[in-house]
């Protein structure tokens, strides 16, 4: 996520890397390397301009303490800056009505109608709503398909009325629908189109004035940088929506749609999102997006998204068997599906501060676990339970099971049990080892 943008920022405070101290030539260096870091990342040029004269400002006189050193002290303006650039805090997401309506609204291919199942997810397994989505999309049959998918997946209900070619009707429709089935939350997923025309500007201004939506959200596909802040300018003047959604942040992000839409629009980002998966929606928080924008990590996004995923009871009995020293291989394959449900891996490590950098150029893909899965599903109940019972007919047996060699499976073994024993440390030490979910 903006690694790009990342690493040309670090570069530019390289610039008072051994400096005793502040002053105005090396900060002159330091803020041309920014502003030309923030233009190359798609940033327009008024609001690169406005933004390092500001960092400028700060910069110039401001002492050093004993405790921190000139480039550190820049780093924490540039930080103090974009969060402030990006909208300063978390948004309020209002879920108001009986019932409330939410419409999501952007161009085709952006990622709304994903994003609309994500939400709906969302609202239903973090804030206890049970929603109703609505496929609004009288023109492309395939999106009410997709839209119905998703439902299904996430167990939540769709609305949909395929001969129907009047939008609004359906809205007003669906609404009907939720009172007469008590769902609290209705999501209307719009048409879209390749490029901004009246007919769905009107389109979903009608949509807008008929169901009075508490929330309007802009979906923006954030790999099209300017493009999409010149989009959302043109939506926000004839919709006047109450916040943008960034989508596709697992992509080739270059970050100038995050960093100057707010500013463009004066409206607050409220979630991002990336990959396919149902679970992979963010609350946006500009604090730990301008943490990680500066390779700082956001170890505690890592750590909600883990306390989401592991169940505090089952975590307990998890931390009994480690202490006893029985974690088997029927736990483990438990944990890689605890952990492939908190989102993309390669994110997830990039939360982790200093290992985004050195994962940057490393491969890491959301199968990484397919062959240890794969080996342990080849067991017997009794063998997952069992590791020592794993003779090398065994062994043998389930390396033709998993389609791998037989040397894949020993080294997996032997891997297994280092962890155990790595473990076992762990829990003779003072504290003791804690899991996701633990609490002392």
């Amino acid at each position: 996520m903006f690694q790009n943008l990342s690493e040309k920022l670090e570069s530019a405070f390289k610039n008072l890397k051994g400096e005793a101290r502040i002053n105005e030539l090396n900060i002159a260096n330091t803020v041309k390397d920014i502003r030309r870091a923030l233009l190359d990342a798609d940033v327009n040029f008024k609001i690169a301009k406005e933004f390092t004269d500001k960092v400028k400002d700060k910069a110039v006189g401001a002492k050093v303490l004993n405790a921190i050193s000139p480039g550190q002290l820049m780093v924490k303006i540039v930080q103090d800056e974009l969060t402030e650039l990006m909208g300063g805090q978390e948004a309020v997401f209002e879920i108001e009505g009986r019932p409330a309506v939410i419409l999501i609204a952007g161009l085709q291919g952006s990622g709304k109608t994903t994003f609309t199942g994500k939400l709906a997810n969302y609202l239903k397994t973090k804030k206890g709503k049970s929603p109703l989505v609505v496929a609004a999309d009288i023109y492309r049959p395939a999106a009410i398909d997709q839209l119905t998918v998703l439902a299904e997946q996430i167990g939540v209900s769709v609305y949909s009325e395929r001969d129907n070619k009047d939008a609004v009707a359906i809205a007003l429709n669906a609404i009907k629908e939720a009172k007469a089935t008590n769902k609290n939350v209705v999501i209307i997923d719009t048409a879209g189109r390749l490029a901004i025309d009246e007919v769905m500007m009107n389109e979903v201004a009608n949509i807008k004035a008929a169901v009075n939506p508490s929330e309007i959200l802009f979906v923006v596909d954030s790999m099209t940088g300017q493009d999409a802040v010149n989009t959302a300018k043109a939506f926000n003047d004839r919709l006047d929506f109450t916040g943008v959604v960034l989508t596709k942040l697992d992509g080739d992000t270059r970050g100038g749609a995050a960093l100057s839409i707010k500013y463009t629009v004066d409206k607050p980002i409220k979630f991002v999102s990336s990959g396919e998966k149902m679970e992979t929606l963010d609350v946006f928080y500009p604090e730990r997006m301008a943490q990680r924008i500066l390779g700082m990590g956001d170890i505690t996004t890592l750590v909600e998204k883990a306390q989401a995923q592991f169940d505090e009871v089952e975590a307990k009995k998890l931390e009994k068997k480690i202490r006893k020293n029985q974690f088997d291989f029927q736990d483990f394959l438990d944990q890689l599906q605890q952990i492939k449900k908190m989102g993309n891996l390669k994110d997830l490590m990039g939360m982790i501060p200093g290992v985004g950098k050195a994962v940057k150029d490393i491969d890491i893909k959301d199968d990484a676990f397919k062959g240890i899965e794969a080996m342990i599903s080849s067991m017997t109940p009794h063998e997952r339970a069992n590791p020592d019972s794993l003779t090398p007919s065994r062994r043998a047996r389930i390396a033709k099971g998993a389609g791998k060699d037989l040397t894949e499976v020993n080294a997996f073994m032997k891997q297994f049990e280092q962890m155990k024993q790595m473990m076992k440390m762990m829990n003779n030490m003072p504290m003791g080892g804690r899991f996701p979910g633990m609490k002392r």
